[in-house]
Parts: C-alpha cells; sequence; structure tokens
C-alpha cells in the first residue's frame, strides 16, 4: 500500500512537472493537435476521399487523418515524452539521487506511467473536441466502436510507456536525448499510416512497419473512426483488431523484458 500511495503522489508531481515544460507539452500534447489542424487546412478545398466518380460520398481530410493522429498522440506521449524525459534525469543526476531515497521502482513507474495516461485522456479529449467542432468530423454512434477505442487506447498507451523507458537506456548523455529518440519516433510515423496513406505505401514498406506497433495502433483507431468501407482498403482487407492485440501485447511483454535488464538508477558508465 506504501508503494501504490508513493505512486499516486509521483503521478500528481509528474503532471505538474510535465506541463510546466513548454517544450514537452508543444512536442507531445499539443503536436499532433496542431498537424491535424495543419492536414485539414491545406486539403480543405480538395476532394472528399472514397468519394463516388461524381464526387458524393467519401469523407473529408480532416476525418481522415483523426485516427494517425490519435495514434500519433499515444506514441508520442509514452515512447518519446518518457524516453527523453527519463534520459535527461540519468544526465542531470535526478536518478541517482532518487535511488538514494526509499522510492521503490515501482513507484516512480507508476508516476510516470500515470501521468501519461492522465495527459494521454486530456490530449484525446481535445483533440476530438476539435476535430467535431472546429472541421465538423463526425463522431461513431456505435458503443461498440467506443469499446474498441477504449481498449486500443489504454493498450497502446501502456505499451508505448513502457517502450519509452526503456528507449530512455539508449541515449549516451541527457543532452543527446533528443536526438536519439525523436527521429525514431518521426519516422515510425510516416512508414506507419498516420502522415501518408499507409495502403499507399510500397509493400516492402508496409511489411517493415507491421514489425512495429504504431501501425497496429493507427490501424485500431482507423477501424473506430472510418467508415466500414474503408476496411477494404487495408493490405488484409480487414481491421484485424485480434491482431491489433496480439503485436501490441507482444511489444508489451518485449517492452517490459527490456525495461527489468536495461533500467537502472545509475547509468553503468556513469
Amino acid at each position: 500500500m506504501r508503494t501504490l500511495r508513493l505512486g499516486w503522489s509521483r503521478i500528481g508531481y509528474e503532471l505538474r512537472t510535465y506541463f510546466r515544460q513548454g517544450d514537452s507539452v508543444f512536442f507531445t500534447f499539443l503536436f499532433p493537435i496542431l498537424m491535424l489542424s495543419v492536414f485539414a487546412v491545406a486539403f480543405s478545398t480538395s476532394p472528399n476521399i472514397g468519394a463516388a466518380p461524381d464526387g458524393s460520398g467519401g469523407i473529408t481530410w480532416a476525418a481522415f487523418y483523426v485516427p494517425g493522429m490519435v495514434a500519433a498522440g499515444m506514441l508520442l506521449s509514452g515512447v518519446q515524452n518518457l524516453g527523453v524525459d527519463i534520459a535527461q534525469e540519468k544526465g542531470d543526476g535526478t536518478l541517482k539521487r532518487l535511488g538514494g531515497t526509499p522510492l521503490p521502482v515501482f513507484s516512480y513507474f507508476c508516476g510516470k506511467i500515470g501521468m501519461v495516461l492522465a495527459s494521454s485522456v486530456m490530449q484525446v479529449a481535445l483533440l476530438l473536441l476539435v476535430a467535431r467542432f472546429a472541421f465538423k468530423v463526425a463522431m461513431p454512434s456505435d458503443p461498440g466502436k467506443w469499446f474498441t477505442f477504449a481498449w486500443v487506447f489504454l493498450f497502446g498507451v501502456i505499451t508505448s510507456c513502457v517502450l519509452g523507458i526503456a528507449l530512455s537506456a539508449l541515449p549516451r548523455t541527457g543532452k543527446s536525448a533528443t536526438a536519439v529518440v525523436i527521429p525514431i519516433v518521426l519516422l515510425l510515423q510516416f512508414i506507419s499510416g498516420v502522415y501518408l496513406n499507409f495502403a499507399q505505401l510500397p509493400g516492402w514498406l508496409q511489411n517493415v512497419a507491421s514489425i512495429f506497433p504504431l501501425k497496429w495502433m493507427a490501424q485500431g483507431m482507423r477501424a473506430v473512426f472510418l467508415p466500414g468501407s474503408f476496411e477494404a482498403v487495408e493490405p488484409s482487407g480487414h481491421w484485424d483488431l485480434g491482431l491489433v492485440a496480439l503485436v501490441m501485447g507482444v511489444w508489451l511483454v518485449v517492452g517490459l523484458l527490456l525495461c527489468r535488464f536495461t533500467f537502472r538508477w545509475i547509468r553503468k558508465d556513469g
């Protein structure tokens, strides 16, 4: 119980620290919302996606980009935010000082993951509000789709958090954390159907992207926010939600194993 109480108190501390950092808020909290706004305005005069030959039907570009931006927000909040934040805490000695206190590692992780979950919920709520009221994107009316949204979102955020913690061991110094983590996250977004139509990517690039969880997170969100007719555009012709859960589950286990063997309060070479 003491460990859980410390973890709960760490969530509040981490949230306050997070929202005081302007660069973190911009690149992990507001970035998906800004990108949705950019794409929606840039393609506002283009024909709808999936429209009939006579120009009727289809969905707007804003609606098309909503699933990708939701998935990108999950990855940014977990992988990028924690990967950079924890590496910097190692570099500036914060973790070394925490390692000398009675704070359990589990409580520390609870604080980080709880902060990401709370900020991700706020982020996706704001993103959907902007999409609905600024760009007139219709939200799903089927309760089943919202159930799918809930488990894909929760599963994806937790998996992203664990992978972010594992990735924090890669930068050699705190100063190099952004240079190491951000390019990885940015590359995944371009090949996983966030900024580009996944169905139009070369087959070999689709196969590469399918190894990583972001592609499946975006696919799960497409099953929620896109009409059923778009299912046929997927590489397999289906949303494959069972495979979405399987791949994220595998990456969650891989991330947990990496955290177990790589996380330390102090770097080995520190």
